[in-house]
């Protein structure tokens, strides 16, 4: 109706594409004006059947249905949305196959030829393949395309034999999992794999993580829905379970056995969390040391607690700095976050140790050492202050170097380590804007 390109959907009743909500809303105008026709007269049973409520969206495939006025996930017994789905992605396909075409002559023709990367002496092209949103649903995106630009962690992935989670003609094709298809064969880490693996072969502009968010609504209920989510709650929960299946058998193989026999995640450097070790916390795996001591009789307490990630606080002097050049005084930087994070703190009356030579509670103060580095170390900025009644989101701006991040003062035993084995070069960063 409009000409306009933007939010195309398709009405899976008649064909016809409109506009989305956001931009002319058309597509839900044309779900309106059927309903008319059914108000006025006495339905028909063939006016029942033609119903055009449900559609489709032609970038991510999403289904959606005006009545419930909600997504959804399952298909027909014939598996007719699926259809629909193939047919749109091979259109799209061949769309973009003359532009690719054209792009590659570029590539081989002219100066592009610089955006290499060289991987162990070889040079492999950098691929720059999109993840759709599925409604909101930027929060996953994020952190999957964070974790596949980690290598180590993204090639072993990658690597894993495949398993077939379905039999018979569709076998080997890409499937979209649905309610229909009951809780049966649900894999995090085949879904997983899936998605490095589309990520990184460069065979496409932008993939529609759709099943494994599906799976991820399966163990993660959490996350069901398409509101907001936070990023970091999503990337704890996922290793988390990436990391518990994992420990499980894999096609008759243990994927410990499959650890064990890759050279580059040596035994010596594997952190334990929740059983046995998995390239999870081979790769994110570290180890605290908590240490407590009494200020009544001076009895030390040491705990060591494994972790995949460091949560840090930001200075309280420095949570009314809001933005990089808005206000005079001190930048805040990373080192502050993490001194604040291992520096010694005298606990408050709310968190009063329990002496077992005291035999009650008392004041205490308690210090974070670490033991043990991870390979890949992930470090989180608490952006909320909680007061007694609010939470505000804490806008200051933290400096951070992009490379040599040494985290040598802040071991236990520096002296045990080598000079290189301390040093961390930034691979990804997520940020939120906005507000929620």
């Amino acid at each position: 109706v409009c000409r306009s390109n933007k939010s195309p959907w398709v009405c899976l009743t008649c064909s016809s594409v409109h506009c989305g909500r956001y931009v002319n809303g058309h597509a839900k105008k044309h779900y309106e004006d059927a309903q008319i026709p059914m108000t006025n007269h006495k339905k028909t049973e063939k006016q029942e059947k033609v119903q055009h409520t449900v559609c489709m969206d032609c970038s991510s495939y999403s289904t959606y249905c005006y009545r419930c006025d909600d997504f959804v996930v399952n298909d027909t017994k014939l598996g007719l949305v699926q259809k629909v789905r193939e047919h749109l992605q091979n259109l799209e396909n061949s769309a973009f196959t003359s532009d690719r075409h054209r792009k590659r002559k570029l590539l081989e023709n002219s100066s592009l030829n610089s955006k290499l990367l060289k991987v162990n002496g070889s040079t492999t092209a950098l691929c720059a393949t999109g993840l759709r949103n599925l409604g909101n649903t930027c929060f996953m995106n994020a952190i999957l395309q964070s974790l596949s630009n980690i290598q180590q962690f993204c090639c072993y992935f990658k690597e894993l034999p495949a398993v077939e989670l379905r039999n018979g003609k569709t076998a080997g094709r890409r499937t979209y999992h649905t309610r229909s298809q009951g809780d049966n064969n649900v894999s995090l880490v085949e879904e997983f794999r899936k998605t490095l693996c589309a990520l990184w072969q460069g065979s496409q502009t932008a993939f529609s993580p759709e099943s494994l968010f599906y799976v991820v609504w399966k163990i993660m209920p959490n996350f069901r829905g398409y509101q907001q989510q936070d990023a970091h709650e999503f990337m704890r929960y996922l290793l988390d379970h990436l990391h518990l299946e994992l420990q499980g058998g894999f096609n008759g193989v243990s994927r410990s056995v499959i650890l064990q026999e890759n050279s580059n995640l040596s035994a010596s450097n594997k952190c334990c969390i929740n059983g046995a070790s998995t390239v999870v916390t081979a790769i994110f795996g570290g180890i605290l040391q908590n240490e407590v001591n009494c200020l009544i009789c001076g009895t030390e307490s040491r705990k060591f607690d494994p972790f995949l990630d460091l949560s840090l606080d930001i200075p309280s002097q420095f949570r009314n700095k809001r933005s990089k050049n808005q206000e005079s005084g001190p930048m805040c930087t990373l080192r502050d976050c993490l001194r604040s994070f291992t520096d010694l703190e005298e606990l408050d009356e709310t968190e009063l140790y329990m002496c077992h030579k005291c035999k009650k509670k008392q004041k205490s103060t308690k210090k974070f050492w670490i033991q043990k580095l991870p390979k890949v170390l992930c470090l989180h900025l608490k952006r909320f202050h909680w007061t007694a009644y609010l939470r505000n989101k804490v806008d200051t701006y933290v400096e951070f170097p992009l490379r040599g991040l040494d985290m040598k003062c802040y071991l236990l035993e520096p002296e045990n380590s080598g000079p290189e084995s301390c040093l961390y070069d930034l691979v990804a960063v997520v940020v939120h804007h906005g507000s929620g």
